[in-house]
């Protein structure tokens, strides 16, 4: 349709229309279709040619699909009319968006267009009209700015506390939780009405959440997010324009329903967070996306928890089909979740080999900073697996290898070292005598162990109680995992 405007021949029509008869994009099948071209020599320009004119197109379609957008096209509008002159036309511009941009809480623009409006000022004072109040339009301007600094400030708190959460997927040291003991007691996370907008209320209120979160205070946890959730709730557009944050604010929810093993509300919260993709705001390409990774993630979570394995293995061919859908946009902590959540499924129905293959992937990996937690536990699954199969003579290798990833990385806590330790002895034991021996000394010292808080976070990727009980009492991973629930 914008190429219909345009006269002439268009060779970057003939380009886009090969282009999406591809099913993947092949530049060599693109040369030799039109080899005959005289515009197929200087095919790189011709491609960034089609490239803006397609994100043109783009920005007319997705003009009035977001607050931000609107906004923009009202700014421009504005900038239009001053131009031609037409200041009574202009003011009106102005004053409709001012209204829309502090009905959203667009600080930003609000404030770009309190400047739209002093420039209108200067030109209504030529024309001897003095009615404006000058003294109310700057005093305006400094709540606005005042605001938009509080909200500034609330989002460097964020993002240092995102990056312990992301890294390690919680707290590994008394240094980070000495880091997030200074972002909890911050005066503007700590204090009373500190916040100055509902923006910047719903990101205090989520820091706290994220805070209790890396420390798996998942009590506190809920009850930070859903005070985030009712912020939002409360305040229809600003929900609506902070669709990623409130939907990660479900899925925080959806956690600490798990983690206290309250799964009938898990799978409310599952059906409800699905329920958004047809809400406005919801339904764009990056929420889609994040709805469907968080949601599956976190029900092949709540069945491994429950120890329903084998519904999980249902779940994963559903999953495989709705990934091609998503194809390269999947985040890399999205990819690295699915799988180990696969590999723990696997593990849980006794398919060591099957578990062992998302695992690899996993351990080929050379990522350095996202998610150690995954990396780590990973690698612990592996000795385990590997036991499992009884590869006792290569397993002496892989602990060497497990025992040098982990000494780069800082923590305090002994589950490891214990659970490494006696994988070696059992790799050692000479008969099933000796093994049962060492799962019972085991057995042991892991109650003693998860008497310390900090010590438990294992159990959030393997229940280790569970596999010792199922060593112990001869039965199936999967049973005693559901014997733990009901106990």
């Amino acid at each position: 349709m914008s190429s219909s405007l345009q006269s002439g021949d268009k060779n970057y029509l003939k380009i886009f229309d090969a282009i999406e008869r591809q099913y993947e994009y092949d530049e060599e099948a693109i040369k030799k279709e039109f080899k005959n071209e005289t515009f197929i020599k200087h095919l790189p320009s011709e491609k960034n040619h089609l490239y803006r004119l397609v994100l043109k197109s783009l920005r007319s379609f997705y003009s009035e699909q977001s607050i931000s957008s609107i906004l923009k096209q009202e700014i421009k509008n504005v900038e239009i009319l001053y131009s031609k002159a037409l200041y009574k036309e202009c003011e009106k511009f102005v004053g409709r968006a001012k209204n829309l941009a502090a009905d959203y809480e667009k600080f930003y623009y609000w404030y770009e267009l309190i400047s739209w409006q002093k420039k209108l000022l200067e030109e209504a004072y030529e024309e001897g009209e003095f009615s404006t109040n000058l003294d109310a339009l700057v005093a305006e301007e400094e709540l606005v700015i005042a605001k938009l600094r509080n909200l500034a400030e609330y989002q460097v708190i964020y993002s240092k506390i995102n990056l312990i959460f992301r890294s390690g997927g919680f707290t590994r040291n008394e240094n980070e939780r000495k880091i997030v003991e200074d972002i909890a007691d911050y005066h503007l996370i700590k204090g009373k009405n500190t916040a100055l907008s509902t923006r910047a209320a719903s990101i205090c209120y989520y820091i706290k959440g994220l805070c209790a979160a890396t420390n798996r205070n998942y009590a506190d946890s809920f009850q930070f997010f859903n005070r985030t959730r009712e912020i939002l709730d409360n305040n229809p557009k600003i929900k609506e324009d902070s669709a990623q944050r409130y939907i990660m604010t479900m899925f925080h929810l959806l956690r600490c329903n798990i983690d206290s093993c309250d799964f009938e509300n898990a799978h409310f919260f599952l059906v409800e967070i699905r329920a958004l993709t047809e809400i406005k705001g919801f339904n764009s390409a990056d929420v889609t996306i994040k709805i469907f990774a968080n949601s599956y993630n976190q029900e092949l979570e709540i069945n491994n928890k429950m120890g329903e394995f084998e519904k999980s293995i249902l779940l994963i061919d559903e999953i495989d089909k709705k990934v091609i859908l998503f194809k390269d946009k999947l985040s890399k902590e999205q990819e690295l979740r699915f799988l180990y959540n696969k590999a723990y499924s696997y593990f849980g129905v006794g398919e060591y080999k099957k578990s062992l293959s998302f695992l690899i992937e996993i351990l080929n990996d050379k990522e350095q900073t996202l998610r150690q937690d995954i990396y780590s536990f990973s690698r612990l699954l592996n000795l385990i697996i590997h036991f499992e199969l009884e590869n006792y003579d290569y397993l002496e290798y892989i602990i060497k290898s497990t025992n040098r990833y982990l000494s780069k990385y800082e923590k305090d806590y002994k589950m490891e070292d214990m659970l490494i330790k006696n994988i070696r002895k059992l790799s050692k034991a000479s008969n099933n005598i000796s093994q049962l021996e060492i799962f019972e000394l085991m057995y042991q010292e892991i109650n003693i162990l998860l008497n310390d808080h900090h010590e438990q976070v294992l159990l959030e990727y393997f229940d280790i109680s569970s596999w010792i009980n199922s060593k112990l009492n001869k039965t199936k991973f999967s049973r005693e995992v559901k014997n733990k629930l009901i106990n």
